[in-house]
């Protein structure tokens, strides 16, 4: 056989500590990041149901006919 050159296999390492730690880190924010936006859309309109109350254009009472 002349020179055919060898095809090498992939060899598995293991996980990577610090790709792990990376990955982890940007999905912690990602997942940070939306649960505060959730939570400033509730308080948002959490406001603004207590200035409509408050200002009197809308009652928690049930009108009676």
């Amino acid at each position: 056989m002349a020179n055919v050159p060898k095809i090498g296999k992939a060899v598995y390492q293991g996980p990577s500590i610090l790709k792990e730690i990376i990955y982890g880190i940007a999905l912690g924010l990602a997942a940070g990041g939306l649960w505060k936006m959730h939570h400033w859309n509730n308080q948002r309109r959490t406001r603004e149901f207590y200035d409509l109350l408050e200002k009197g254009e809308i009652s928690v009472v049930v009108a009676d006919e």
